[in-house]
């Protein structure tokens, strides 16, 4: 009898010792901002082409995410559960995406960015600025390239998160990608501060 109710007494602390592995699994399991960031760069660099550079004294300067204090439950995890995340950006639909904005910024877009007609929003979209900037006869293809480029940021934002597992970190993406295209941003360009003022570089 007695051992019976100690099996009773064990199977509560066992039961909890369990969530609390699962608890710490989900603690592991956190968005690698240097990876992300390391990602953009490639992406945003290769839309915009060989000139585009970073800028000096960066206003928005990127801050790594802090990573979790180790603790001794993780030596109980999977190294599989341990592992840092990574980021992929190379899969047939993100690179399809990342084609189509490079010809459009080639052929259409980077004459009205050097106008300061177009500058990059604070939510990783292209805005149109300054529509005076703008020839009458342009504007309507030039509202119809805008257009077709946010549909594709919006969606690479979203792949990129899908492609990794990971659907909840669409937003960080976007916030990770609206730093990198001001940082590549070449000089004389416009970009939206956090505020939704308007800057130049």
């Amino acid at each position: 009898m007695g051992k019976k109710i100690k099996r009773l007494l064990l199977a509560p602390t066992a039961a909890l010792a369990m969530f609390a592995l699962g608890a710490c699994v989900t603690i592991n399991v956190y968005f690698p901002a240097a990876e992300a960031q390391e990602a953009a760069e490639e992406f945003v660099e290769k839309v915009l082409g060989e000139d585009a550079a970073a800028a000096e004294g960066e206003p928005q300067a990127f801050v790594p995410a802090r990573r979790p204090a180790w603790s001794p439950m993780s030596l109980l995890i999977s190294s599989a559960h341990a592992q840092q995340a990574d980021i992929t950006i190379r899969t047939p639909a993100i690179q399809a995406i990342q084609d189509r904005m490079a010809a459009r910024f080639q052929s259409g877009l980077q004459a009205h960015f050097d106008s300061g007609a177009l500058g990059f929003g604070n939510d990783g979209l292209v805005v149109l600025r300054d529509p005076a900037k703008v020839p009458l006869k342009d504007r309507v293809s030039v509202n119809q390239l805008v257009a077709e480029d946010n549909r594709d940021r919006n969606a690479v934002y979203r792949e990129i998160a899908v492609a990794n597992n990971h659907p909840e970190w669409e937003t960080q993406i976007r916030q990770t990608f609206s730093r990198q295209w001001v940082a590549s941003a070449r000089a004389g360009w416009w970009y939206q501060a956090a505020d939704g003022s308007w800057k130049q570089k």
